[in-house]
């Protein structure tokens, strides 16, 4: 799915952006063009959103006129639903004429206007959501749209290159896992594997890395009414709300008692067919290793990769609620590149350990996995600062890995 040219490329934008930190271009821009979603999924409850917020197309092309975007910045469009974005076509349009470089994301809950979107409008890739079989789909998701994406998958899978995205989490297992690696494989498209994060835009419930894979697959079903009204609260005692309003704690008892090693088992109950896809199975290891408090490493990619939400808010990560700005506010060069987001963004590059999302880890694990290929981890660290991919700090990417070969 991604070249090593596009490894290459942003290699030498991270050594600039580093060098020039006041003249910052983006590898990576991501759009979150609405809130607006059909999905109910328990994992993120965006599709509760009221009132639902719009990026407008007019402010789309405002920020794609930002000298820190080139043309060689890929663009991800996405939501809530991007496609139901009331200026999608449009904005489609625009960018398929001015910024072919771009990426549709979708849940192809209405197949048909995904199929027709790319074949109109083509995108460099396309993006699903697929999280287990068909039965864990509809729980997960709280829509019956398994269909609809093998749909979309055999329909366009010979016009754009795809990238079928999996979350694991407390509500599927990593036998779903497996079965979305087999629908990948037969249909010979990608498979790129996250796991469930506490993100402020997607108001989370669970406390991720916390509440176990698939301890929460039971049969309850979210109730939007509940949601809706939940998420008028005050933030800061939402969560806990909204868990005794969704959720009925699973006991401790022998029928779960096994959910309790999870922490210890966690690496030995990643599938095999995990091992044959591409920068999937290092992340799922290291996942297990930081969240033990035992994988440290500085997030750079934040120099590289912005998104920006629905109403103009520009956060300094996917993760974290920390805003640099808003673009309705002041230009997306202003709040990328101002003296205050620089001191801002050198300060959590070289402090921030807190998440475990695939947007930003991945490109931390490729950059300092390729740069031991090319210098000992001594030398790199003297640039770098001090990293470590597991419990021994003095372990290479290529030794922690071999006793998994």
């Amino acid at each position: 799915m991604y070249t090593k040219l596009d490894y290459v490329k942003r290699a030498v934008r991270f050594s600039k952006n580093v060098t020039f930190s006041g003249n910052k271009k983006l590898s990576t821009l991501m759009i979150y063009g609405t809130d607006l979603c059909d999905s109910g999924c328990k994992h993120c409850l965006i599709w509760a959103k009221r009132p639902v917020k719009h990026l407008p197309y007019d402010k789309i092309v405002e920020i794609m006129s930002s000298k820190c975007v080139s043309k060689n910045t890929v663009v991800g469009l996405e939501g809530g639903e991007f496609l139901l974005h009331p200026e999608a076509n449009k904005i489609l349009d625009w960018f398929s004429k001015n910024h072919p470089y771009f990426d549709l994301l979708s849940n192809c809950l209405k197949p048909k206007s995904v199929i027709d979107a790319v074949k109109k409008y083509p995108p460099k890739r396309l993006f699903l959501s697929l999280d287990g079989d068909k039965e864990t789909y509809k729980y997960m998701r709280g829509k019956d749209g398994y269909d609809s994406v093998l749909e979309v998958i055999k329909a366009c899978k010979d016009i754009v290159p795809i990238s079928v995205m999996f979350t694991l989490s407390p509500y599927n297992s990593f036998d779903d896992l497996d079965h979305v690696i087999g629908v990948c494989q037969e249909n010979n498209i990608d498979v790129r594997a996250g796991v469930y994060n506490d993100i402020e835009f997607f108001d989370t419930v669970e406390k991720a890395h916390e509440t176990e894979v698939s301890t929460l697959k039971t049969k309850e079903k979210l109730s939007f009414g509940n949601v809706k009204n939940e998420l008028k609260n005050i933030a800061t005692t939402k969560k806990e709300r909204l868990n005794k309003l969704q959720y009925q704690r699973i006991s401790v008892s022998k029928h779960n008692e096994s959910n309790l090693n999870y922490l210890s088992n966690f690496q030995k109950l990643i599938p095999q067919s995990v091992k044959d896809t591409e920068e999937n199975f290092d992340f799922l290891l290291l996942y297990d290793e930081w969240r033990k408090k035992k994988t440290k490493l500085k997030c750079y990619s934040i120099l590289d990769s912005i998104v920006v939400h629905p109403n103009g808010d520009v956060p300094i990560c996917q993760n974290l609620g920390l805003k640099l700005g808003n673009v309705n506010d002041s230009s997306l060069d202003e709040i990328f590149n101002s003296v205050a987001s620089q001191k801002t963004q050198k300060e959590y590059v070289h402090n921030c350990n807190q998440c475990w999302v695939s947007f930003h880890r991945k490109y931390d694990i490729v950059m300092l996995r390729t740069l031991e290929k090319l210098f000992p981890k001594r030398i790199i660290e003297i640039i770098y600062g001090k990293y470590q991919w597991c419990f021994d700090e003095k372990l290479t990417y290529k030794q922690y890995m071999k006793k998994y070969d």
